[in-house]
């Protein structure tokens, strides 16, 4: 595991299995960003990062949510996780459904984390997702009016997932 992998790991422990706000931070450069691009949740250094996390993402998951590993790219300061968030949308999640009550629906959607680092530590996060698919997914789009998919599009992705080492 390279350090960039180390950290990146060390993060997302903290934000998803300790689900500890400070920690999380500490992951973090003081200037560090989160950009959840098709809905453009996130924040800009450690006072908007600590409302998002603690207010925004942290508390805020679906009890039944996974990710399914698809690929990884490593660089010197730069890491892209390409993976199948699957999930039912049973509590509001406002990173990433804002203002959107719970359908209930089941959803599964392919998902591509870019991260930066600087001085160890993670400086930015820019997160997408085909939107369109989570929207027919949960009820709000017709897919079948619109040019997109729903889980169709993530099941494509999957097929591709690289087996747990």
């Amino acid at each position: 595991m390279t350090s960039v992998e180390a950290a990146w790991a060390a993060h997302v422990e903290a934000e998803l299995v300790t689900k500890d706000v400070e920690r999380t931070l500490d992951t973090m450069v003081p200037d560090a960003h989160v950009n959840h691009v098709p809905v453009m949740t996130g924040g800009t250094g450690r006072d908007e990062l600590r409302e998002f996390y603690s207010q925004d993402f942290i508390f805020c998951q679906p009890l039944d949510g996974t990710s399914v590993f698809v690929s990884r790219t490593v660089g010197t300061d730069t890491l892209v996780d390409e993976a199948v968030y699957s999930f039912t949308h049973s509590v509001e999640l406002p990173w990433m459904l804002p203002g959107v009550a719970p359908t209930n629906r089941r959803v599964e959607v392919a998902m591509c984390i870019v991260v930066g680092f600087r001085d160890g530590k993670v400086a930015h996060e820019h997160i997408y997702w085909d939107h369109a698919s989570v929207l027919c997914q949960i009820g709000l789009l017709d897919e079948g009016s619109l040019p997109v998919l729903g889980a169709e599009s993530a099941a494509a992705v999957a097929r591709w997932a690289t087996p747990a080492s």
